[in-house]
Protein backbone atom coordinates (compact mmCIF):
# COMPACT_ATOMS: atom_id res chain seq x y z
CA UNK A 1 0.00 0.00 0.00
CA UNK A 2 2.82 2.35 0.87
CA UNK A 3 4.60 1.52 -2.36
CA UNK A 4 1.46 2.17 -4.33
CA UNK A 5 0.93 5.47 -2.55
CA UNK A 6 4.53 6.47 -3.19
CA UNK A 7 4.24 5.63 -6.88
CA UNK A 8 1.03 7.62 -7.08
CA UNK A 9 2.72 10.54 -5.34
CA UNK A 10 5.68 10.44 -7.71
CA UNK A 11 3.41 10.27 -10.76
CA UNK A 12 1.31 13.16 -9.49
CA UNK A 13 4.43 15.15 -8.72
CA UNK A 14 5.76 14.53 -12.22
CA UNK A 15 2.54 15.83 -13.69
CA UNK A 16 2.71 18.93 -11.52
CA UNK A 17 6.33 19.57 -12.49
CA UNK A 18 5.44 19.05 -16.15
CA UNK A 19 2.68 21.61 -15.84
CA UNK A 20 5.07 24.05 -14.19
CA UNK A 21 7.57 23.59 -17.03
CA UNK A 22 4.91 24.40 -19.62
CA UNK A 23 3.76 27.42 -17.62
CA UNK A 24 7.38 28.57 -17.46
CA UNK A 25 7.58 28.37 -21.26
CA UNK A 26 4.73 30.88 -21.52
CA UNK A 27 6.52 33.12 -19.03
CA UNK A 28 9.73 32.76 -21.04
CA UNK A 29 7.95 34.04 -24.14
CA UNK A 30 6.41 36.92 -22.17
CA UNK A 31 9.85 37.77 -20.78
CA UNK A 32 11.27 37.64 -24.31
CA UNK A 33 8.61 40.09 -25.50
CA UNK A 34 9.22 42.43 -22.58
CA UNK A 35 12.98 42.26 -22.10
CA UNK A 36 14.45 41.61 -25.56
CA UNK A 37 14.44 44.85 -27.57
CA UNK A 38 16.74 43.77 -30.40
CA UNK A 39 18.60 40.75 -31.62
CA UNK A 40 20.16 38.77 -34.41
CA UNK A 41 20.41 35.11 -35.36
CA UNK A 42 21.05 32.63 -38.14
CA UNK A 43 18.11 30.56 -39.32
CA UNK A 44 17.11 27.60 -41.43
CA UNK A 45 13.59 27.34 -42.79
CA UNK A 46 11.88 24.12 -43.85
CA UNK A 47 8.57 24.39 -45.70
CA UNK A 48 6.47 21.22 -45.96
CA UNK A 49 3.43 20.56 -48.11
CA UNK A 50 0.15 19.74 -46.30
CA UNK A 51 0.70 16.01 -46.88
CA UNK A 52 4.29 16.23 -45.64
CA UNK A 53 5.65 14.67 -48.83
CA UNK A 54 7.31 17.72 -50.35
CA UNK A 55 9.83 19.85 -48.51
CA UNK A 56 12.10 22.73 -49.40
CA UNK A 57 14.77 24.32 -47.27
CA UNK A 58 16.39 27.74 -47.15
CA UNK A 59 18.70 29.59 -44.78
CA UNK A 60 19.92 33.04 -43.93
CA UNK A 61 20.14 35.62 -41.16
CA UNK A 62 17.58 37.50 -39.11
CA UNK A 63 17.83 40.83 -37.27
CA UNK A 64 15.19 42.83 -35.43
CA UNK A 65 14.59 45.84 -33.28
CA UNK A 66 11.35 46.75 -31.55
CA UNK A 67 8.96 48.04 -32.52
CA UNK A 68 8.33 46.53 -35.97
CA UNK A 69 11.80 46.69 -37.50
CA UNK A 70 13.26 43.49 -38.90
CA UNK A 71 15.42 42.06 -41.64
CA UNK A 72 15.27 38.52 -43.06
CA UNK A 73 18.15 37.97 -45.50
CA UNK A 74 17.83 34.63 -47.30
CA UNK A 75 21.11 33.43 -48.81
CA UNK A 76 20.47 29.79 -49.81
CA UNK A 77 19.36 28.37 -52.15
CA UNK A 78 18.33 31.77 -53.55
CA UNK A 79 18.82 35.30 -52.31
CA UNK A 80 15.82 37.26 -51.08
CA UNK A 81 15.56 40.22 -48.72
CA UNK A 82 12.62 41.14 -46.49
CA UNK A 83 12.90 44.40 -44.57
CA UNK A 84 10.43 45.99 -42.18
CA UNK A 85 11.27 49.63 -41.50
CA UNK A 86 8.44 50.32 -39.07
CA UNK A 87 6.21 51.83 -41.75
CA UNK A 88 6.43 49.43 -44.69
CA UNK A 89 7.53 45.89 -45.44
CA UNK A 90 9.83 45.57 -48.45
CA UNK A 91 10.53 42.32 -50.32
CA UNK A 92 13.36 42.28 -52.85
CA UNK A 93 14.26 39.50 -55.30
CA UNK A 94 17.75 40.12 -56.75
CA UNK A 95 17.30 37.57 -59.56
CA UNK A 96 14.16 39.30 -60.83
CA UNK A 97 15.46 42.77 -59.90
CA UNK A 98 12.01 43.41 -58.48
CA UNK A 99 10.85 44.83 -55.16
CA UNK A 100 7.41 45.10 -53.59
CA UNK A 101 6.25 47.26 -50.70
CA UNK A 102 3.21 47.07 -48.45
CA UNK A 103 2.10 49.09 -45.47
CA UNK A 104 3.26 47.52 -42.22
CA UNK A 105 -0.28 47.26 -40.85
CA UNK A 106 -1.37 45.24 -43.90
CA UNK A 107 1.72 43.07 -44.24
CA UNK A 108 2.73 42.19 -40.68
CA UNK A 109 -0.44 40.61 -39.35
CA UNK A 110 0.04 37.43 -37.33
CA UNK A 111 3.48 36.51 -38.67
CA UNK A 112 6.71 35.34 -37.02
CA UNK A 113 8.06 38.85 -37.54
CA UNK A 114 5.09 40.29 -35.62
CA UNK A 115 5.69 37.78 -32.85
CA UNK A 116 9.41 38.57 -32.54
CA UNK A 117 9.53 42.28 -33.35
CA UNK A 118 5.98 43.48 -32.64
CA UNK A 119 5.19 46.21 -30.16
CA UNK A 120 2.77 44.29 -27.93
CA UNK A 121 2.98 40.49 -27.78
CA UNK A 122 0.05 39.84 -25.43
CA UNK A 123 -2.20 42.33 -27.19
CA UNK A 124 -1.72 40.57 -30.54
CA UNK A 125 -1.56 36.92 -29.39
CA UNK A 126 -3.23 34.63 -26.88
CA UNK A 127 -0.55 32.41 -25.32
CA UNK A 128 -0.97 28.78 -24.25
CA UNK A 129 1.58 26.23 -23.02
CA UNK A 130 2.08 23.06 -25.09
CA UNK A 131 3.79 19.75 -24.25
CA UNK A 132 7.55 19.66 -24.73
CA UNK A 133 8.72 18.13 -28.02
CA UNK A 134 11.99 17.77 -29.95
CA UNK A 135 13.87 18.82 -26.81
CA UNK A 136 12.11 22.22 -26.70
CA UNK A 137 9.43 23.85 -24.57
CA UNK A 138 6.62 25.07 -26.86
CA UNK A 139 4.08 27.87 -26.61
CA UNK A 140 1.08 28.29 -28.89
CA UNK A 141 0.59 31.91 -29.93
CA UNK A 142 -2.97 32.22 -31.21
CA UNK A 143 -3.55 35.46 -33.16
CA UNK A 144 -6.33 37.50 -31.60
CA UNK A 145 -7.44 38.89 -34.97
CA UNK A 146 -10.01 36.63 -36.61
CA UNK A 147 -8.69 36.99 -40.19
CA UNK A 148 -5.08 35.99 -39.48
CA UNK A 149 -5.16 33.23 -42.13
CA UNK A 150 -3.18 30.79 -39.96
CA UNK A 151 -4.06 27.42 -38.50
CA UNK A 152 -1.38 27.62 -35.83
CA UNK A 153 1.72 29.52 -34.71
CA UNK A 154 4.09 28.00 -32.14
CA UNK A 155 7.31 29.18 -30.50
CA UNK A 156 9.96 26.82 -29.10
CA UNK A 157 12.54 27.66 -26.42
CA UNK A 158 15.58 25.76 -25.21
CA UNK A 159 15.89 27.04 -21.69
CA UNK A 160 15.46 30.79 -22.11
CA UNK A 161 16.88 30.88 -25.63
CA UNK A 162 14.67 31.25 -28.68
CA UNK A 163 15.09 28.08 -30.74
CA UNK A 164 12.25 27.69 -33.26
CA UNK A 165 8.98 28.99 -34.69
CA UNK A 166 6.50 26.77 -36.49
CA UNK A 167 3.69 28.16 -38.63
CA UNK A 168 0.86 26.27 -40.31
CA UNK A 169 -0.95 28.48 -42.81
CA UNK A 170 -4.59 28.36 -43.85
CA UNK A 171 -3.83 25.79 -46.56
CA UNK A 172 -2.02 23.41 -44.19
CA UNK A 173 1.48 24.27 -45.40
CA UNK A 174 3.96 24.03 -42.53
CA UNK A 175 6.99 26.31 -42.11
CA UNK A 176 9.58 25.59 -39.45
CA UNK A 177 12.14 28.29 -38.62
CA UNK A 178 15.06 27.03 -36.52
CA UNK A 179 17.40 29.61 -35.00
CA UNK A 180 21.08 29.36 -34.08
CA UNK A 181 23.79 31.77 -32.89
CA UNK A 182 21.07 33.84 -31.21
CA UNK A 183 22.23 37.18 -29.78
CA UNK A 184 19.60 38.97 -27.69
CA UNK A 185 19.73 42.72 -27.14
CA UNK A 186 22.65 42.90 -29.52
CA UNK A 187 23.10 46.35 -31.10
CA UNK A 188 21.84 46.48 -34.68
CA UNK A 189 22.69 49.46 -36.90
CA UNK A 190 19.67 51.54 -37.95
CA UNK A 191 20.55 51.28 -41.64
CA UNK A 192 19.93 47.52 -41.49
CA UNK A 193 16.23 48.33 -41.42
CA UNK A 194 16.27 50.77 -44.34
CA UNK A 195 15.58 49.55 -47.84
CA UNK A 196 17.00 51.45 -50.81
CA UNK A 197 15.76 50.33 -54.22
CA UNK A 198 18.78 49.14 -56.25
CA UNK A 199 19.40 50.94 -59.58
CA UNK A 200 17.42 49.36 -62.41
CA UNK A 201 15.07 47.43 -60.12
CA UNK A 202 11.29 47.65 -60.50
CA UNK A 203 9.05 48.57 -57.57
CA UNK A 204 5.51 47.28 -57.10
CA UNK A 205 3.50 49.16 -54.47
CA UNK A 206 0.71 47.09 -52.93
Amino acid sequence: MKLKSLAHLLATGALVLSGLARADAVQTLKDFGREVKSGKAEFTQTVSSPDGQRKKSSSGSFEFQRPNQFRFAYTKPFEQLIVGDGQKVWIYDPDLKQASARRMSAALGATPAALLAGANLEKDFELKALPAAQGLEWVQAQPRQADAGLQSLKVGFKGRELAAIEVVDGFGQRSLLQFSAVQTNAPVAAERFRFVLPPGADLIEQ
